[in-house]
């Protein structure tokens, strides 16, 4: 990006931004090996009302493999990710799979000012690919916390609600996802206050190209008594999803293309939060490998930004890069390189000072956390 376009991108900002001092720092946070497990995968990470930073991740015993045995775990921050907790073991499904945090917090529930927190995941008792094959299943369950993590309910199962299987359903389901990554809470016109994951499924026998997968979402709009779910986003193997609800109140998912023909983002908008889909496109500005990615809005200035967090190339899992659209994901005119080598898996959240936490994967040697603020996006 030459000067003169860094110049006039910095015109939108308030003097107050532009006064900022930019900066970037980062550090390990899960490292593959230490604290009883041989490896550390997908990133999900929120902010309390208070600012506290709440970073889940699956901790995998074995190894590196999806499927096994697989704890859910969390570490805590109280200064903006300078220094993180001991990661508290949450969920233990026994010896096998608990996969797929997303987390989200409920800040419209009158009974919990300090809002109440949700974390969606997925439990499996085979591996995906012998659940596309039909042998085994994969189940949808949430846990609650209403102080920021310190302690949790038991968990309750949606599966029947959120993934249609043949053991609950006429339909033929048989994978199922969640986010991975922060789930969402919808804050404006009539579906303020739902609570929407979103999600992917697999439907009916394995196909060529993995064709058989369907990125969707559920939604709920009573704080979790019940579910309901959105339709599938119809376009061949659609798969891991994220979302981000748009100045207008649209609701957008930036979805991964599991069989890698595009190498791009796979985008989808609903006008009525998620219960019908109006528009979808593959988003030429927003290279991919197959891969997970993350995206979230941040207000500055009274002007909504989006940025998206992944590996920006179309070949391997590399060059970790957080983009910003300043026009609702029609154009992604900045990119600030975040690593060059190995990365995957990402998550972003807003804190407290409006400063960018990013929890991601890296050199499959565990996950760091980063922390930086517009004015560093912003520098060439």
């Amino acid at each position: 990006m030459n000067r003169i376009l860094v110049l006039l991108l910095l015109s939108f900002y308030s003097f107050t931004a532009l006064a900022q001092s930019s900066f970037f720092e980062e550090r390990p946070l899960f490292v593959n090996g230490v604290g009883g497990y041989e490896c550390y995968r997908i990133p999900a990470i929120v902010a309390a009302k208070d600012g506290t930073l709440l970073a889940f991740v699956e901790g995998r015993v074995n190894g590196c493999s999806d499927y096994g045995d697989v704890d859910l775990l969390l570490s805590r921050s109280k200064d903006r990710g300078k220094t993180w907790s001991e990661p508290n073991l949450i969920v233990d499904n026994e010896g096998i799979q608990a996969g797929n945090p997303a987390p989200v917090y409920d800040f419209e529930d009158p009974r919990y000012p300090n809002g109440r927190l949700f974390l969606f995941y997925n439990t499996g008792d085979a591996s995906e690919h012998e659940v596309r094959k039909g042998n085994g299943q994969r189940g949808v369950h949430f846990i609650s916390s209403t102080d920021d993590g310190l302690s949790w309910s038991l968990p309750t199962d949606i599966t029947s609600q959120v993934h249609f299987n043949r053991q609950n359903s006429k339909l033929d389901w048989r994978t199922n996802a969640v986010t991975p990554g922060h789930a969402l809470q919808l804050s404006l016109g009539v579906n303020k206050g739902r609570i929407y994951v979103p999600a992917n499924h697999s439907q009916g026998p394995p196909q060529e190209k993995y064709n058989e997968y369907r990125a969707y979402g559920f939604y709920s709009d009573d704080h979790g008594q019940s579910f309901k779910t959105s339709p599938d986003i119809p376009v061949l193997s659609s798969n891991e999803a994220i979302g981000v609800e748009l100045e207008n109140g649209d609701l957008m998912l930036n979805i991964r293309e599991q069989n890698g023909e595009t190498k791009t983002r796979l985008v989808s908008i609903s006008n009525d939060g998620g219960e019908s889909w109006n528009e979808i496109f593959f988003d030429q500005n927003l290279i991919s490998p197959v891969c997970q990615s993350s995206i979230i809005s941040i207000v500055n200035s009274n002007k909504q930004l989006l940025l998206y967090s992944g590996p920006y190339s179309k070949t391997d899992r590399h060059q970790m890069s957080v983009l910003i659209s300043e026009d609702q994901g029609k154009s992604w005119p900045v990119r600030k390189l975040i690593y060059a080598d190995t990365s995957a898996y990402s998550d972003l959240v807003i804190l407290d000072d409006n400063s960018i936490g990013l929890f991601y994967e890296r050199d499959r040697n565990g996950l760091y956390f980063a922390r930086f603020n517009l004015p560093w996006l912003y520098e060439n």
